[in-house]
């Protein structure tokens, strides 16, 4: 009888211990599951608060007239009337002109001499290409303000570095019959007059993002095999020929993939312009770009509603671009490198 009674509370104590390790055993399961989960939430609150929200509450907005500074409740419902006044003001149109400019005279330039210049750097050896990939790369990774407010004290018409330069090739012996129609230009206001502010805006532009491109295109240029560049050699292909009909085609898909980011860079682009025309757009709006007009839009006029327009016309404009372009390369055959 007593032993009988002794052995059933000890059945139940490690009964007890057996539950208890198996509810451990299952929470560290649990804790195993769902501990990356732990981890990325701060990141999806911040997505989810800064991103989905911001996105979904700035398509609401397009449909509204608010100014922020007067509270929630003089926000009014105006259906598409933000979009079709953004679709009649000159303004909209003539930033939009200024930044498809800006985009094509810089992006194309940039892109022009950063393929040559990447083949001929790959084929002059490693040193020499290290240390010139790093020079280009160097105004790339700078400031874009600190860069900015250099090319303002630059660009100044009686004290500026470049209207020296052009003076000192105006006067230069042997080349002022060339030149010489410089001086009567002089002194040049590149960011006081409508003609100059684009291309003064264009060539920091260039500066700036040439480097980017071209390591892009370096690293594309040096996955080509050299299988297919001895064959070339041997069949005698001079290097114009191994440029045109090897590393080009070998490189359209990091073509695509520049072309794409200096079309949405060039849309969105802010910083330059709004440096250089000291935050007015230059004169007659003359170097104003889309988000130079949206900034104005909203935190000027105070007008949030016509600014959310207006970037859901940039968003739509950029999507609509980037498909265009994609089809383009896809013809062409974007994963080709024959």
């Amino acid at each position: 009888m007593s032993s009988s009674h002794a052995s059933a509370p000890l059945s139940e104590v490690e009964g007890d211990k057996k539950a208890r390790s198996a509810r451990k055993r299952s929470f560290a399961k649990l804790g195993q599951v769902f501990a990356p989960y732990g981890f990325l939430m701060p990141f999806i609150i911040l997505f989810l608060v800064f991103q989905v929200f911001g996105f979904a509450f700035s398509l609401y907005l397009s449909f509204h007239q608010w100014n922020p500074v007067a509270g929630l409740d003089s926000m009014r419902f105006v259906g598409i009337e933000n979009y079709t006044f953004s679709l009649e003001d000159e303004d909209f149109y003539r930033s939009l002109y200024n930044t498809i400019w800006l985009g094509l005279a810089s992006g194309i330039s940039q892109h022009l001499v950063a393929i040559p210049m990447a083949y001929l750097l790959v084929n002059l050896g490693s040193k020499f290409r290290h240390f010139m990939t790093s020079a280009f790369f160097l105004p790339f990774i700078t400031s874009t303000v600190a860069v900015s407010l250099i090319f303002v004290n630059m660009y100044s018409a009686n004290v500026g570095i470049i209207n020296k330069a052009l003076v000192a090739l105006a006067n230069a012996p042997g080349l002022g019959y060339i030149f010489g129609w410089l001086n009567d230009l002089m002194p040049l206001r590149w960011l006081e007059d409508r003609l100059l502010i684009k291309p003064a805006i264009a060539f920091l532009q260039f500066w700036k993002y040439t480097g980017f491109h071209l390591v892009i295109y370096i690293s594309g240029i040096l996955t080509i095999s050299k299988e297919v560049e001895e064959a070339a050699l041997l069949d005698g292909a001079n290097f114009r020929q191994r440029f045109w009909y090897i590393a080009l085609p070998h490189l359209r898909p990091f073509i695509f993939f520049g072309v794409t980011l200096t079309i949405i860079g060039s849309l969105q682009m802010f910083e330059e312009p709004f440096i250089l025309t000291n935050g007015t757009g230059g004169i007659g709006n003359s170097g104003l770009t889309i988000s130079m007009f949206l900034y104005k839009v909203a935190w000027e006029w105070l007008d949030m509603g016509w600014a959310s327009a207006m970037s859901w016309l940039l968003f739509l404009i950029i999507a609509a671009v980037t498909a265009v372009q994609f089809l383009f390369f896809g013809r062409k055959g974007l994963g080709s490198h024959s």
